[in-house]
């Protein structure tokens, strides 16, 4: 389900950077109301401060890097965003799919997204340490080895003060509840001003 949140009153003369988020249930507000997710947050911050941002969230909950591969150019055809977040892999690697394949599909991602004129933005996922160490530690390497390859930004893993405080978690203790989201869009608005080169100005 594609969600866009426009940061302030349409004014035709105004210029937009247009951010779409390709994700999966970590964004896609999975177990509450959309309006709750840190993606829809996100997006009132930045209203508050008059930051001139449309926000696009085409994250869907359960998807893979393969599916999302699929999808990505008529995403990208429909919105044109200048930049694309790319927070995706966490269902790969709990469905144990090859880190090769990992790899390659967030290569694909990057490599489509800047052919159509979107600026990736790559967040580093983790996943659960029941699945070994060897996997595990490849699974996280693969998002920086990615990005260092492509010469994108990476964002570090986004819950990790979340995931370690039971109270900002639902019950499956892999996705991040409602209570965790301001503080998850709060996070990540400084994060993603910055890279985005945009000056933070008073609420």
């Amino acid at each position: 389900m594609l969600v866009t949140f426009s940061t302030h009153s349409v004014q035709p003369e105004t210029t937009k950077e247009k951010l779409l988020v390709l994700g999966d249930s970590l964004s896609a507000a999975y177990g509450m109301q959309a309006d709750q997710g840190w993606v829809s947050l996100l997006s009132k911050k930045w209203q508050t401060a008059s930051h001139a941002i449309e926000v696009v969230n085409a994250s869907v909950s359960g998807e893979t890097t393969t599916g999302a591969l699929a999808r990505l150019p008529d995403i990208l055809r429909q919105h044109q965003p200048d930049w694309i977040i790319i927070e995706l892999g966490g269902n790969d690697g709990l469905q144990g799919k090859s880190i090769k394949q990992l790899k390659q599909n967030l290569t694909q991602l990057v490599e489509v997204s800047q052919k159509m004129g979107a600026s990736p933005i790559l967040f580093e996922i983790q996943i659960p340490p029941n699945y070994g160490k060897r996997y595990t530690q490849a699974f996280t390497a693969s998002f920086s080895q990615v990005a260092n390859e492509k010469a994108i930004p990476l964002v570090p893993f986004f819950l990790s003060d979340i995931a370690i405080k039971p109270e900002l978690m639902q019950k499956d203790g892999i996705h991040p509840n409602e209570k965790a989201q301001p503080e998850i869009a709060d996070k990540l608005s400084e994060v993603l001003l910055e890279l985005l080169g945009i000056k933070k100005n008073a609420s």
